[in-house]
């Protein structure tokens, strides 16, 4: 099955089985927002708490706080947002719809890595255990001549966009014959800049009013309460502070699912290091968090970093961890070294000496900091992408089952009356009842036993309790296994020590140590 057709299957179950629904939905929907259902609110309050605990519960040295969206306007000043938060955007004269130019050029060089890897592919199935792929790569003339072209469209594209050329940028679409999705034309008109912020007003009169803005990242909040953290936690350097928290950008090409949102949520972290330990840092952060990804058990495979070309003006250093989506290898975190850019911008434009006294030095600097910035709902897709399975059975029928990671599915356990009598109910409410307080549950009796498994399978509970006439005599239930579809008999009171452990987040918190 095609990989677009996969993304389209897993987009529609997202909303049948309550993860994702598409925001103000009985209006039409509102473009690129979207609602988080029952199902979903669970895997996402999962994702976040692995995330958190791994940071705030697993070291000493890093604190949690929770700031504001509304902050004072000044700040987006200092960062830089106000003058150079910008996207490159185009539009298409026929089809009136606007893109943005440098994911038009990004999807074209994607195009020629396309095309490799189809003469790759024709060329394995035609030799088969013979095929030597690195010498393919490098004596096929097809493939050479596809490589030469991406690299040389590669290379213009680095330079236009670290001179900032937006000439140059609309220069290679038009050389490319990149045309309109929608219209299949090249009638483009010049590229320019777009600022993303949202913005509004503070007050309560016209005249008292002030213009303030939706934040566009959580990072500033953090920079700003960095002077109020270290002294009132007593923290030394180096030191971290984390969040969790929403933001917003007015994204004009705002695509594929929840993946790209004008509203959504980030977990970051800001690690404040000593001046010329940074790259140490960045290089300790880069290897966790990639444990981190690695640790859900969807294949190393599935991860690469993409080490940043160009660099923001704020960094010295910047990588992605990007993990293989169906629409192909994109972004889910970056961990970035800002050096002091922030600290010291905000230290002038607020006047205030927000430096860090270090006891051991007998001195006081402005720290650097290594940053983790990690998309709540492109981790969250990433999950329900690779958990995402149509499989074939050996009595011919297919099931869709998501194969989540257990501690984060969002529902643990169903528990079953094999019927609906008997007295059946009443025990299967009396195990939730007992094992609620452990994690989540959920109570089961619609439609044949076949069919709830299959509503299991598709919402990604990894085990089902079913409880039948037996149960009443022996007090034991069979469960069902959601990968192995196995199932065993198994006294109610060990249903506790079988399952807890595996679908807590500790689980995983295990792994990182």
């Amino acid at each position: 099955m095609a990989q677009e057709d996969v993304f389209k299957k897993l987009v529609s179950h997202c909303k049948e089985y309550g993860f994702v629904f598409p925001s103000s939905d009985i209006y039409d929907g509102l473009g690129a927002v979207y609602d988080y259902g029952q199902n979903g609110v669970e895997l996402k309050n999962n994702i976040k708490k692995y995330w958190w605990d791994s940071m705030v519960l697993l070291h000493e040295n890093i604190v949690g706080i929770d700031s504001a969206i509304f902050m004072h306007p000044t700040i987006w000043k200092a960062s830089g947002h106000v003058d150079a938060f910008n996207d490159p955007l185009i539009d298409n004269k026929d089809s009136k719809k606007r893109y943005r130019a440098d994911v038009l050029i990004e999807d074209q060089i994607a195009k020629y890595e396309e095309k490799i890897h189809k003469e790759v592919e024709k060329a394995r199935k035609r030799f088969g255990d013979a095929f030597n792929e690195e010498q393919f790569v490098t004596t096929n003339q097809r493939v050479l001549d596809h490589k030469a072209k991406m690299d040389a469209l590669h290379e213009r594209y680095k330079r236009a966009m670290e001179a900032n050329d937006l000439v140059e940028l609309r220069n290679i679409i038009m050389d490319e014959g990149i045309v309109c999705p929608i219209s299949g034309t090249k009638n483009w008109t010049e590229v320019r800049q777009f600022n993303l912020m949202f913005s509004t007003e503070m007050g309560s009169t016209a005249e008292g009013s002030m213009k303030v803005y939706l934040r566009p990242e959580t990072a500033q909040g953090i920079f700003v309460n960095f002077l109020n953290v270290q002294k009132t936690g007593r923290m030394k350097i180096p030191f971290g502070i984390a969040q969790i928290g929403k933001a917003f950008r007015n994204e004009i090409v705002a695509r594929q699912f929840i993946f790209r949102m004008r509203e959504f949520e980030q977990m970051e972290m800001q690690f404040f290091v000593r001046p010329g330990q940074e790259l140490e840092w960045f290089k300790k952060w880069k290897e966790y968090r990639l444990k981190w990804h690695k640790a859900l058990g969807f294949g190393d495979d599935h991860y690469r970093f993409h080490d940043h070309e160009k660099l923001a003006h704020y960094a010295n250093a910047a990588t992605d961890i990007e993990f293989l989506m169906p629409f192909g290898f994109k972004e889910v975190e970056g961990i970035h070294s800002r050096t002091d850019f922030d600290l010291s911008q905000h230290e002038k434009f607020s006047g205030k000496n927000i430096k860090y006294f270090d006891p051991e030095l007998n001195e006081s600097y402005t720290p650097y900091v290594i940053e983790t910035s990690i998309g709540v709902d492109r981790m969250f897709l990433s999950v329900m992408s690779a958990a995402y399975r149509e499989e074939q059975l050996d009595n011919g029928e297919t099931r869709v089952v998501l194969r989540l990671p257990e501690a984060l599915a969002p529902i643990k356990l169903a528990v079953m009356p094999l019927v609906k009598k008997d007295g059946l109910p009443e025990k299967a409410r009396e195990i939730i009842d007992k094992l609620r307080f452990h994690f989540n549950c959920q109570y089961d009796e619609k439609d044949s036993i076949g069919k709830r498994y299959r509503r299991q399978d598709a919402i990604g509970t990894p085990y089902c309790a079913t409880v039948d006439h037996q149960t009443l005599e022996d007090n034991m239930v069979t469960i069902r296994h959601r990968d192995t579809m196995q199932q065993e008999r198994v006294p109610i009171d060990s249903l506790d020590s079988i399952i807890a452990e595996k679908v807590s987040i500790t689980s995983l918190l295990k792994k990182l140590v």
